[in-house]
C-alpha cells in the first residue's frame, strides 16, 4: 500500500489517530477542522494555520505573476482563519527559494503578500528561508483569535440543516482549466482567471455567519464542495444530498462551460480553490438568516443541499433525480 492509494485524507486520518487531541483538559482542538484551537481564557481561543504552496503542484511560475502569487499565498491561510469565525493577528512565513531567481521577482511576490495582509490589517512577524534545488515553496502560517461563542466547526452540523455556500461555486476551477487548455482569452475567461490567481478569503463573511447560532458548522471550500462537504460528514457523522440544479453558477462560468463543451456543474462540484465558505443552517432560521445575509453582502446565502441522518452518505440529486458522478473533489496525492 502506497501514498497514492491511501490519498490525502487517508494521511491525515493516520496521523490524526497519533495525535488527537479530543477529549484533553486544556479545550484544544487540534486535527480535523480549518485550524488548530488553543485555549487561552474563558473569553478567548487561539487559531494557528498553516498551509503549503508547492510550484508545479499549487502554481505554475509561468503562469502567475510574482505579485498575485504573493496575494494568494495569504489569503489562502487567511481564509483558513475565517472559516472558523476567527479573527486574523498575525503570520509567519517560510520560504525556500531557487539561487537563480530575480531580487525583482521576490521584490514583487512581497508586494503581494504587504498587500493582502494590509488589507486583512494582519502584521508579518517573522520566519525562514533557505535555498531550494528545485521548486519554490510557500509557507504561511496564521495567528488569529475566537470568542468560544462565535467558534465554528466541521463537526457541529446537525441532521436536517440546510446545506449552504456564500457564493458561486467552480469560477477557481474554471480559471485553471482554462490556463491549462490555453483558452482564447475574452472577458469571461479573464474572469474565471482572476478568480484563480487571486481568490478573495470572505473574512468578513465568516465574522458575520459566526456572530449567529443559527450557523452550526462551517469551513471554507479549499479542495472542492464534493471533498469539502465529506469533511464535515465525516466530523459530523451524518449524510448529505447536494440538489445540482441549486449550485450557485456565474454568469461568467456558464458562458465559457457553454463554449468549452465543459460541465459547469461538475467544475461547481469538483474545483478546488474557490474559498467560499461553506455552512450548515438551521432550516427554520435560513429564510431569515439569507434575507439579512443579502442586505448586508448583497448576494445569496444560496442552500444547495441538506445534511441527511446517514453517516458517510452523500447523493447528488438533480431534479429529485440522483446522479452518479465519477470523480469528483481534489486529493493530492491521488491526483496525478
Amino acid at each position: 500500500m502506497t501514498l497514492r492509494d491511501i490519498g490525502e485524507f487517508g494521511l491525515i486520518e493516520r496521523i490524526a489517530a497519533r495525535f488527537s487531541t479530543v477529549g484533553t483538559e486544556d479545550g484544544s482542538l487540534g486535527i480535523g477542522d480549518d485550524c488548530a484551537v488553543l485555549s487561552r481564557n474563558r473569553d478567548e481561543l487561539d487559531l494557528v494555520t498553516t498551509d503549503l504552496l508547492i510550484e508545479g503542484s499549487h502554481f505554475l511560475r509561468d503562469a502567475i505573476s510574482p505579485r498575485l502569487l504573493g496575494r494568494k499565498s495569504v489569503a489562502v491561510n487567511l481564509s483558513d482563519i475565517c472559516a472558523m469565525g476567527g479573527e486574523c493577528r498575525s503570520a509567519f512565513l517560510a520560504l525556500a527559494l531557487p539561487g537563480e531567481l530575480s531580487v525583482a521577482w521576490i521584490d514583487a511576490f512581497f508586494d503581494g503578500v504587504q498587500e493582502r495582509l494590509r488589507e486583512a490589517g494582519v502584521k508579518l512577524l517573522g520566519g525562514d528561508t533557505t535555498r531550494s534545488n528545485g521548486p519554490i515553496v510557500i509557507q504561511f502560517t496564521i495567528l488569529g483569535s475566537v470568542s468560544p461563542a462565535h467558534l465554528k466547526l466541521r463537526r457541529t452540523a446537525r441532521e436536517q440543516d440546510l446545506i449552504c455556500v456564500t457564493d458561486c461555486l467552480g469560477d477557481s476551477g474554471g480559471g485553471l482549466r482554462a490556463l491549462l487548455e490555453g483558452v482564447a482569452r475574452n472577458s469571461a475567461v479573464e474572469y474565471l482567471i482572476e478568480r484563480h490567481l487571486d481568490p478573495c478569503p470572505q473574512l468578513a463573511e465568516g465574522a458575520w455567519l459566526a456572530a449567529s447560532s443559527d450557523v452550526h458548522a462551517m469551513m471554507d471550500i479549499s479542495d472542492g464542495l464534493d471533498s469539502d462537504i465529506r469533511r464535515i460528514m465525516e466530523q459530523s457523522r451524518v449524510g448529505a444530498r447536494i440538489e445540482v440544479e441549486h449550485l450557485p453558477l456565474s454568469s461568467q462560468l456558464r458562458e465559457v462551460a457553454a463554449e468549452q463543451a465543459w460541465s459547469a456543474w461538475e467544475l461547481a462540484v469538483s474545483g478546488g480553490e474557490d474559498y467560499v465558505l461553506l455552512c450548515t443552517v438551521a432550516p427554520e432560521r435560513h429564510a431569515a438568516l439569507a434575507e439579512a445575509f443579502q442586505r448586508r453582502f448583497g448576494r445569496e446565502l444560496r442552500a444547495v443541499g441538506r445534511i441527511t441522518d446517514r453517516p458517510g452518505q452523500l447523493v447528488y440529486l438533480r431534479d429529485g433525480v440522483p446522479m452518479d458522478p465519477s470523480k469528483l473533489g481534489f486529493d493530492h496525492f491521488r491526483t496525478e
